[in-house]
């Protein structure tokens, strides 16, 4: 069972590294003039579209976006343009190829702008982040509880073990006032951040979900769409006031864009006596925790595990699991009546699935944190013990799959820690059976990439970890990459891992290391546009986790391969597919080449055979493709770095 509330109320956990940023807990002011609240008929339609915009003077800001027509670039004394807002010569390229949306964001940035970063010359979003935090500290515990306490999900959706809903609902509690929660869907953020369609289907399932959850414990989830991403701080706000809260609890997201919203709506709000109360949740050990003995952000994974193992060892609370929000009493949810109404839309037009696809991805995914749970439970009952052994062979299905879940929030990394570790034989993770060890490690990679993002926000715009590696001159050959993507590159184990992400929006993850290496190495093709790929199609897209892999095949992100360790795709399949079993799944035209043919069917005798099946040839030489990849990371890094 999970502790009960009264024993996390003793518990120290970090979020941010302001404990005293929280507002007051003091309830409600009975002798302050109550503000009206908005009753909406429950027989009626909910309001769930935009209110009149407010006038300059009024507005709300916090997004993201870029507009680079109002930016005042920075000169020089000799009235120079600043260098560091010059772009990377080789923008127009990243450009051209779609791997900088121009619509949202400006062109690629400069080695040297990324270099800034490295030597603290540049404020990281985080660091925006708290300064807002500090700042406004005494005006938002100023501020008393109103009518009602809002929770702001984003990629939080489950209801146990939620640490800011869970705190709002003690907040809203004590005030005896009704908790209210809100989904902002932004078709233009999903345009932004890439999110493929399959996981757009997802989300929304999920909602529908949550919603019915929610409505159990008589709490609301009033969900809508906001066409421009630069109104979702707005409309927060519209909404806080329609509803006549003062606090907007939420989790808080490590990507540039969120960070810099928030920092933004934290200083507005507070200027509107509206307090914002932000906590770290996504991971088990906050961004910024561990620090090497230089004071200094990891850069490898090996001794950061080390040190996030002993900062979980020493500090066990964070462990401790919360637990659903308290029921609203019937007094408070007649008052927010009107918001049950409100029913969770289709996914934006651009995102949405053909019927046949949506039933396809339906059937193999189920949505919702209870399904979440059964495959977290099934997965450590039959097969976390042999993890450590039968992990990377796609063949064997012997991993979790519930990165979909930790990608939408509807489980919690601190909830597949604890439940695995309390399979375990020991309190320790890095001790006991070894399948529950490596497992709490691969979970770790999750928390290790985000405290990367954090530290490094330049990988969050278009950047490389090792900046000096975006000075590689890459190929864009559109017919490689298009064969790439299809599955049809003539290396059988290519094609295989990336025919299954085409067919059921997922892929295995040693899979992914080899269709990336492949893209970057033997193809030279730029790996972002692997990584865009990746995110257009991934029901498990993550921004930090699929940046941080892509960096580590391509040898250009944090504690990646050596750029001369080039994946051999052949050894690869023979090594961890050796029956076929995988390619004969995802490639069904080969399935009656026998024994190792199947590998390299043109190359071992099965030429005719793949031939009159319709399987193409290989499209390039690996020996020749290394070559080449060798000869041009050197060229790259040894470029001066404009």
């Amino acid at each position: 069972m999970p502790p009960s509330p009264n024993s996390f109320l003793s518990c120290r956990r970090s979020f941010l590294s302001y404990s005293n940023s929280l507002p007051s807990r003091a309830g409600a002011d009975s002798n302050r003039a109550r503000v009206t609240l908005l009753r909406l008929n429950p027989s009626s339609k909910p309001y769930c579209t935009m209110p009149p915009k407010r006038t300059a003077k009024q507005r709300v800001t916090g997004d993201g976006d870029v507009d680079e027509a109002s930016i005042k670039r920075p000169k020089l004394a000799n009235g120079s343009l600043d260098p560091l807002w010059k772009p990377h010569h080789f923008a127009a390229d990243a450009e051209e190829h779609g791997i900088v949306l121009r619509k949202y964001y400006p062109p690629e940035m400069s080695v040297a702008r990324a270099e800034a970063y490295n030597r603290n010359e540049i404020p990281r979003p985080i660091e925006q982040l708290e300064a807002a935090l500090k700042e406004t500290v005494s005006i938002r515990k100023s501020i008393k509880v109103k009518d009602a306490v809002i929770h702001w999900f984003k990629m939080d959706l489950r209801i146990t073990d939620n640490r800011a809903l869970w705190e709002a609902s003690q907040r809203a509690q004590e005030a005896g006032v009704p908790l209210v929660c809100i989904y902002m869907v932004s078709p233009e953020d999903f345009e932004a951040h890439l999110t493929s369609p399959v996981r757009v289907d997802f989300m929304m399932r999920t909602l529908r979900e949550l919603k019915k959850d929610l409505a159990t414990l008589d709490i609301p989830l009033y969900v809508e769409t906001v066409k421009k991403r630069k109104d979702i701080p707005e409309r927060i706000v519209d909404f806080m006031e329609e509803w006549g809260a003062s606090h907007l609890y939420a989790n808080i997201e490590y990507e540039v864009d969120e960070l810099r919203r928030e920092a933004k709506m934290v200083r507005s709000c507070a200027e509107r006596e509206l307090a914002i109360v932000l906590f770290h949740d996504t991971c088990v050990v906050p961004p910024g925790a561990l620090n090497t003995g230089a004071g200094k952000q990891y850069a490898v994974y090996s001794p950061w595990f080390r040190a996030w193992v002993a900062h979980v060892h020493a500090n066990q609370e964070l462990l401790d699991l919360f637990e659903p929000p308290a029921k609203n009493t019937p007094a408070s949810r007649e008052k927010v009546a009107g918001l049950f109404d409100c029913e969770i839309p289709d996914p934006p037009e651009n995102k949405r699935l053909s019927e046949k696809d949506a039933k396809r991805f339906h059937a193999t995914w189920p949505a919702g944190e209870r399904e979440a749970m059964d495959r977290l439970d099934k997965f450590c009952e039959e097969k976390i013990g042999q993890y450590a052994k039968r992990r990377n062979f796609p063949s064997q299905a012997a991993t979790s799959s519930i990165s979909v879940h930790l990608a939408a929030g509807t489980l919690s990394a601190r909830t597949a820690v604890r439940t695995a570790r309390d399979r375990n034989k020991t309190k320790r993770l890095d001790s006991g059976a070894e399948g529950i060890q490596t497992w709490i490690s691969e979970v770790a990679w999750r928390d290790f990439y985000k405290h990367v993002l954090v530290h490094w926000p330049y990988i969050c715009m278009n950047k490389p970890f090792k900046p000096e590696y975006s000075n590689i001159e890459w190929s864009y050959n559109s017919t490689h990459f298009e064969s790439w993507c299809n599955g049809r590159t003539g290396f059988p184990i290519v094609d295989a891992a990336m025919r299954q992400l085409r067919s059921i929006g997922w892929m295995h993850n040693r899979c992914r290391m080899i269709v990336a290496s492949f893209l970057c190495k033997d193809l030279l093709l730029d790996w972002r546009m692997g990584e865009k790929y990746f995110m257009e199609n991934l029901i498990d897209g993550d921004f930090a986790s699929n940046n941080g892999g892509w960096g580590f095949s391509a040898s250009v992100g944090v504690d990646p391969q050596p750029y001369f360790r080039i994946f051999n795709p052949l050894l690869q399949s023979e090594k961890f597919d050796p029956d076929g079993e995988y390619i004969r799944k995802w490639i069904p035209e080969l399935g009656e080449i026998k024994g190792k043919a199947i590998h390299d069917p043109y190359n071992r005798g099965c030429a005719s055979q793949a031939e009159k099946v319709g399987y193409p040839k290989p499209i390039v030489d690996h020996k020749e493709s290394r070559d080449r990849a060798l000869k041009a990371y050197k060229e790259g890094i040894g470029r001066d770095k404009p």
